[in-house]
């Protein structure tokens, strides 16, 4: 038997729950304003300088190449291996349905990205054995980050360098640091050939997209990723 009131607390419990959980998104919203806002008063261009970094180089099981921006982390990742700091190349794999059954309907072939990403290494001197596309496929890169944990703890490896575009590095150190665990390490790199310009990010619409991207996808970690993250 419940006891007085219990019918009444545990609705009451579950509304304040939904309530909070409709309000994170909004509040995501409201505090990457405020991130721009804090950086438009020290100066806009420091806010594209402090999203790009780069780690120091280690000597790493692998070096992934993360989905997007063909061809430049594909680019960098050739660079990084035949610079000898990782035993192979891991290719993770887009998860694109509306895309891919939209050219199905046309009847035309759907080329993933990962397999323009092999070529590109396998072209810049990679060998065919050193590559591997990593079997699940991945819709964001908070998913991306959980795939390379399992292969690393597959493989006993401790040490992974993961190659994204310059505008998303800051975003992929936050997500490795809250869900890759203790264990394993990961090294964030750029391609220098990458065309973002953190000194002149609101020139152009590409960059000034990026980074109201990242701003947002910054606040979205912090507040425990309440809104789905994209497929950066």
């Amino acid at each position: 038997m419940k006891p007085l009131g219990a019918a009444w607390v545990t609705p009451q419990r579950n509304r304040q729950s939904g309530v909070n959980k409709a309000w994170r998104p909004i509040a995501v919203v409201v505090l990457a304003l405020a991130l721009v806002t804090a950086f438009g008063v020290v100066g806009v261009g420091s806010l594209g300088h402090w999203l790009v970094l780069a780690d120091s180089l280690k000597q790493s099981e692998a070096v992934v190449v993360l989905s997007g921006h063909l061809p430049f982390r594909a680019m960098e990742a050739a660079a990084i291996y035949n610079a000898g700091w990782a035993r192979e190349v891991w290719i993770t794999r887009a998860f694109l349905p509306a895309e891919e059954a939209a050219m199905a309907r046309l009847g035309i072939e759907f080329v993933p990205e990962a397999i323009y990403n092999r070529q590109i290494v396998e072209r810049l001197g990679v060998p065919h054995e050193a590559i591997r596309l990593l079997d699940k496929r991945v819709s964001n890169t908070a998913e991306e980050v959980h795939l390379i944990v399992e292969e690393l703890e597959r493989v006993n490896g401790k040490k992974v360098i993961l190659v994204t575009s310059k505008s998303h590095t800051r975003r992929v150190r936050a997500i490795w640091r809250v869900l890759g665990g203790e264990v394993s390490e990961a090294i964030v790199r750029y391609s220098e050939d990458d065309p973002f310009d953190p000194a002149r990010w609101w020139r152009n619409t590409r960059d000034a997209l990026a980074v109201s991207r990242e701003v947002f996808g910054m606040m979205n970690v912090w507040a425990g990723f309440p809104v789905r993250p994209d497929r950066r």
